[in-house]
């Protein structure tokens, strides 16, 4: 006999609390299998996709896209039937892909009506998870219960009611990887299906939307006419922004940091020319190639390896300094999403070919939304390279509950004194602004100095290799 169970938003771990529902994988109606991914939600730190621990039918779904849901809400329910072995309802215990769950199933079983009252199933294979849903209608002993008295509202009614905003046309999947295209189409009312994509092999990007929102939007109203009278003063208008996701998230971490750490800046002007040419010459001997931000990074770790003062941490309760023994080096990343700050492990045990894949590959991530938690937190020190936004110099704040940042300013061609003669050199900005707790300005000044000179002369780096 089947038994409907209910499945509620998992402990997502990094002490997050709520999770905003993105696109919902699966319908009423649905046949499921055991941790099957069943809805795509983001967080405060990454877009993650929730599998099921039960299979079954999906009877009922609580909440709708663009939802903010907290931890121990009802996500779905599921009527599950007993396993043949021993009785039980199938189920797994696992909550999340990537975290001790198995592979999603490859082919799932949809639920179709027939003309002559009959349930005929239909086999689906299903590509990349949500490219495939449908609408269905249960009867016989695979109906799906209807919602619970007293669910709360956005929750599917009874199997058959299509849900809003999630119907397709079924001849394959869309050729459309990023969760934000997906969603900025959905908000709009763009059919992605009737979109070319200017990406590689037809994938539709960004732009594409965008263009196709700029097409679709009216024409411009034509001019007043000059016997209307002007109104004296235009109305003034304002829009609200929740402070909610990763900007939220970004929000309250400055203002703590800003709140709780007593911090100061030094900076200082670095002649890079040396370092340009290092890396033209390992690139050029061979080999995978060396980024920039892997070489500051290479230099950061020796400096700190010198100043361990500013790979720490406060504890305020204890009164004490935490010295910290490995360096988890976060870099700042500009995304769609807003900042965030992906984390190479062990930092100072990479090369600079170890470094540029592992930055190139949690870059990647960032860019696609597919950071896990544990990728976007544990940080020791952060390395910040806004020059790549086409500005000389800043004031970093400190990323919480760390001790220090460097920011790195744009590379740029300026008059500077070269073997006392004036000369054009490639010339960049180093900032570092520090926990005035954890130490003083000497051991700040000191730091810099270092990276300063790493950067003019990186034949001062085999000193620590």
């Amino acid at each position: 006999m089947a038994q409907v169970l209910e499945f509620r938003l998992p402990d997502l771990g990094e002490g997050l609390t709520e999770a905003e529902i993105v696109h919902w994988l699966v319908e009423v109606g649905d046949v499921v299998a055991v941790d099957q991914p069943v809805v795509e939600v983001e967080t405060a730190k990454a877009m993650v996709e929730v599998p099921c621990p039960y299979g079954g039918v999906v009877t009922a779904r609580y909440g709708e896209e663009g939802t903010e849901l907290p931890v121990g809400a009802p996500l779905l329910t599921v009527a599950v039937g007993p396993d043949p072995s021993d009785g039980e309802p199938e189920g797994s215990g696992n909550v999340l892909v990537g975290y001790g769950t198995g592979a999603p199933p490859t082919r799932r079983r949809r639920v179709r009506p027939t003309p002559g009252g009959t349930a005929a199933h239909e086999d689906t294979a299903s590509g990349p998870a949500g490219t495939q849903p449908g609408l269905a209608v249960a009867n016989g002993s695979a109906a799906p219960a209807p919602a619970a008295p007293g669910a709360p509202p956005g929750a599917d009614g009874p199997a058959g009611a299509p849900a809003r905003g999630t119907a397709r046309p079924a001849e394959g999947p869309v050729p459309v990887i990023s969760p934000l295209v997906r969603r900025l189409a959905r908000d709009n009312g763009v059919d992605l299906r009737q979109l070319t994509g200017s990406g590689p092999d037809g994938l539709i990007l960004r732009a594409d939307v965008e263009q196709a929102l700029r097409a679709a939007a009216p024409a411009a109203a034509p001019p007043a006419s000059a016997a209307r009278p002007a109104p004296a003063q235009a109305a003034t208008t304002t829009t609200r922004i929740p402070l909610k996701g990763v900007r939220g998230a970004v929000a309250d971490k400055l203002s703590r940091s800003r709140r709780e750490i007593p911090d100061a800046t030094c900076w200082v002007d670095a002649d890079a020319t040396g370092l340009l040419a290092a890396r033209t010459a390992m690139n050029t001997a061979g080999g995978p190639k060396v980024s920039l931000l892997a070489l500051l990074a290479r230099i950061c770790t020796a400096a700190l390896a010198r100043y361990p003062e500013l790979n720490s941490t406060v504890d305020t309760e204890a009164r004490e300094i935490v010295r910290l023994d490995r360096v988890h080096l976060g870099f700042a990343a500009q995304t769609e999403r807003g900042l965030v700050v992906p984390v190479v492990r062990d930092a100072h045990e990479r090369d600079a070919e170890e470094l540029t894949a592992e930055f190139a590959r949690l870059t990647e991530a960032a860019r696609t939304g597919t950071l896990t938690p544990a990728e976007l937190t544990g940080g020791t020190f952060t390395l910040n390279n806004y020059g790549v936004f086409g500005v000389d110099g800043s004031t970093p704040i400190i990323n919480h509950p760390e001790a220090a940042m460097l920011g790195v300013g744009r590379i740029a061609a300026r008059p500077w004194v070269h073997q006392g003669e004036l000369a054009v050199r490639q010339v960049v900005q180093l900032s570092l602004t520090f926990d005035h707790r954890v130490c003083d300005g000497g051991t700040a000044g000191g730091f810099l100095r270092h990276v300063a000179d790493c950067v003019e002369q990186p034949a001062v780096l085999l000193r620590t290799l």
